[in-house]
């Protein structure tokens, strides 16, 4: 059991990272609106989140604009969507370990 504890990623320990993944990995983007929407969670609260994931590699932010108004939207990274799908494979080795 070990191993597989191993192989969890700490950046997706948090609810809000799971989330943030989670919707990355079957979007090939999606906005700052929408993502706090989906997560149900505050502005700082998913910037701090989408900060720390951007710093490990994982998410990609791009800012622009639209007409004059800012839009921020986000992508999974290639480093990002191996790290993801390890850490749910481990995941799910654990789980059937335990039957």
């Amino acid at each position: 059991m070990n191993e597989y504890l191993l192989k969890l990623n700490k950046a997706f320990e948090n609810r809000a990272r799971l989330g943030i993944m989670s919707i990355l990995m079957v979007n090939d983007s999606v906005e700052f609106t929408h993502m706090k929407e989906l997560l149900q969670v505050t502005d700082g609260n998913l910037a701090s989140h989408i900060t720390a994931l951007e710093k490990a590699g994982y998410v990609e932010v791009t800012k622009q604009f639209i007409g004059k108004k800012p839009n921020t939207t986000y992508s999974v990274t290639r480093s990002g969507r191996k790290a993801f799908t390890e850490h749910l494979d481990a995941l799910e080795k654990l789980l059937k370990s335990q039957k």
